[in-house]
């Protein structure tokens, strides 16, 4: 056995997550967790400035992970993990926004009825047009911003992607001009 969890940090992540599924042995998924703790942490740092929230979101996808290995059908084991993270951020984000009755909050801010919840559906709904917009990109504008969420730097991009660190550099920007032209006016209804 000393031998095999030796051989760990030499296999793929597919190869690896095999063997956790064959096995279940919890020395697979620490290696997994040793190879991507630390991009899973800076992407819900990205998502939470408060140090130990993004931990707690970045052990909840681990955990999700650990639970829906079996929901892994290969491919790119980081991107999958990712938008784990994505999700677990986006559910804690709910999760501790605060709820308040609406009569409450329309006699503190003296607004008409219904619109500090409106602004929150608003907000919402502009996150997801950008997620659609972002369909809408080239492959590659598409693929480069969806790493740069997630946290990855620009040279790790180059390694996932095959692209010129100039063509990544150029593809980011692009992206981002495309999407601010596709946004903008969402954004001005929501000021």
């Amino acid at each position: 056995m000393a031998g095999r969890a030796t051989a760990l940090p030499l296999l793929s992540d597919d190869e690896i997550v095999r063997r956790f599924r064959e096995t279940r042995d919890n020395s697979c998924f620490a290696e997994l967790f040793t190879r991507h703790r630390q991009r899973v942490y800076f992407a819900c740092r990205g998502f939470f400035p408060d140090g130990a929230l993004a931990e707690d979101a970045a052990q909840e996808t681990f955990l999700r992970a650990y639970q829906n290995m079996h929901g892994f059908q290969g491919g790119d084991f980081s991107r999958w993990l990712m938008r784990i993270a994505r999700n677990v951020c986006i559910d804690q984000w709910r999760k501790r926004r605060p709820e308040s009755r609406i009569e409450d909050l329309d006699a503190a801010s003296g607004e008409k009825p219904g619109a500090a919840r409106l602004d929150a559906y608003e907000l919402e709904l502009a996150v997801r047009k950008l997620w659609e917009e972002m369909k809408n990109l080239s492959p590659d504008q598409q693929r480069c911003l969806e790493l740069k969420i997630e946290g990855y730097s620009y040279e790790e991009t180059v390694a996932h992607t095959g692209l010129s660190i100039e063509a990544v550099k150029s593809h980011l920007q692009n992206g981002r001009r495309m999407l601010w032209l596709k946004m903008e006016g969402v954004l001005v209804h929501l000021k």
